[in-house]
């Protein structure tokens, strides 16, 4: 693959998380909001709609190596990888703008879920359903196990990522994508799993900034965990792959 530069790797990561969000809100949205086609499809539903939404938001991002999360560069990064991408360098200036880009297009994304379901915001409903199509909350609130289901959740996730070019069957975007169904399928219960820091605070200041119809309150004092919580998961898991040697 070509070389790039760190532009054309802001502009991938950006775009590719854009699509992430947009397609990830979006079927949240439309199995719980009012009055919309997909209401009450159920978790499985949101499981596979978030899958496909990461398949889509990897073939866009592919140039940048299709990151689309902080957790995943800090992965990368503590897997001791020499580049992010063709031609971009491991570092910390270049981790910044990849976090940057990932939590702009993260933004971007949730904004446009919101204008597609717009009318469907207008209607009458429980804040928390509103709040629930931009970020991730408990099912039972206790921070420090919230906390580590997001760690355990986001480590499962990065550690495939960092080892899966060793494995025989290079599957790609289809591989993550099953992989985050997984995840979301089997460890997504107690959390509704963000395992993305960006994928959970760009769209909750989203949030807070639209005039949403009864929107209520963004739950700030949940968001550090779908923060720390990947952040500390996809470090580990680079650092695993990196112990045992198994870092592609």
């Amino acid at each position: 693959m070509e070389s790039i530069s760190i532009g054309e790797a802001m502009l991938s990561e950006f775009l590719g998380t854009a699509i992430l969000l947009l397609l990830g809100a979006g079927v949240v949205a439309n199995v719980i909001l009012p009055k919309t086609k997909g209401f009450g499809g159920g978790w499985l539903l949101i499981n596979f709609g978030w899958g496909l939404a990461v398949f889509t938001g990897v073939y866009v991002a592919f140039k940048s190596g299709a990151h689309l999360n902080p957790a995943v560069t800090l992965g990368i990064w503590a897997a001791g990888k020499d580049e992010f991408a063709p031609g971009i360098e491991v570092n910390a200036v270049n981790g910044f703008l990849y976090i940057a880009a990932q939590f702009a297009g993260a933004a971007v994304g949730a904004a446009l879920a919101y204008l597609t379901y717009k009318k469907h915001f207008d209607q009458d409903a429980d804040p928390a359903i509103k709040l629930a199509v931009f970020s991730t909350g408990p099912e039972l609130r206790s921070y420090g196990w919230n906390f580590l289901t997001e760690v355990v959740g986001t480590f499962v996730l990065v550690f495939w990522v960092v080892i899966s070019g060793n494995t025989p069957a290079q599957i790609g975007p289809l591989g993550v994508a099953l992989v985050v169904v997984a995840i979301g399928a089997s460890l997504g219960g107690p959390t509704g799993y963000a395992i993305n820091p960006a994928r959970d605070l760009g769209p909750r200041l989203v949030h807070a900034l639209l005039p949403i119809r009864g929107k209520g309150s963004s739950d700030w004092s949940y968001a550090w965990v779908p923060v720390l919580g990947p952040a500390v998961g996809g470090i580990l898991g680079g650092l695993l792959a990196l112990a045992i040697g198994w870092v592609a």
